[in-house]
């Protein structure tokens, strides 16, 4: 009876150990992977039988394939309930998420050089508690030709006006005028643009379609984007 108690506690101990060192790098955003291809790929002692290991290529931000000549490769994802930042990656330069502490309950916006790909700026804007006219005097600054990725976490439409919503919506936006309570959204347009933007995520949040209690699943989104040319 003592030695099945005492497996029972260690089963206990090794449980917890294992979800702490989970949530610890849930937290600093590191992406596990224990696909055993890959263990095999990074293990020179494994080759392809004629004594080479064949590395998978790795291409900016992680994406699944390689952009063109001329096109900034981005990744983005939305907040994950209340709990994690969204994050946003635009040639392997993270330029926003929890690690960097530059994210926030709201609209989370980086403007990016249309040209060079540089980041101009970034900020957030609380859609709960905080004031729209400041997201609105924001938006009035992006000059033309600006790239912008936005990506919600926990609340972002309970203050949005008709105003801020027709701003985001010139952008390039079509999901804008329906966010609502606690969706999830992604997006990334640009001051100018002439049509709506191909780049865009949006989810309801729905009690009954929930990932997690109260809030929608992430949305995660890659792509490539063309560079200014004029």
């Amino acid at each position: 009876m003592m030695r099945f108690g005492g497996v029972l506690k260690l089963v206990l101990v090794v449980s917890i150990f294992f979800f702490t060192v989970f949530l610890v790098f849930q937290l600093l955003e590191i992406n596990i992977d224990f696909n055993l291809g890959n263990i095999f790929v990074k293990n020179p002692n494994f080759g392809d039988g004629f004594g080479s290991a064949t590395r998978p290529s790795r291409y900016k931000c992680g994406l699944s394939k390689p952009c063109p000549d001329g096109h900034f490769a981005f990744k983005m994802t939305s907040g994950a309930a209340s709990v994690v930042g969204p994050k946003m990656c635009l040639d392997d330069n993270i330029l926003m998420s929890g690690v960097k502490n530059n994210v926030g309950r709201g609209i989370n916006i980086a403007l990016i050089n249309g040209k060079t790909g540089e980041l101009l700026k970034t900020d957030f804007f609380d859609m709960w508690a905080g004031d729209v006219n400041t997201l609105i005097k924001f938006l009035k600054t992006i000059e033309e030709g600006t790239v912008v990725m936005m990506a919600t976490f926990d609340d972002s439409a309970s203050k949005l006006n008709p105003e801020a919503k027709k701003m985001i919506s010139d952008l390039g936006s079509s999901s804008i005028s329906t966010l609502g309570f606690r969706d999830n959204w992604i997006f990334v347009g640009g001051k100018g643009i002439k049509a709506k933007s191909p780049f865009e995520q949006h989810i309801k949040n729905n009690a009954e379609t929930n990932k997690y209690e109260g809030w929608p699943e992430v949305l995660e989104m890659e792509g490539c984007i063309p560079a200014r040319r004029e």
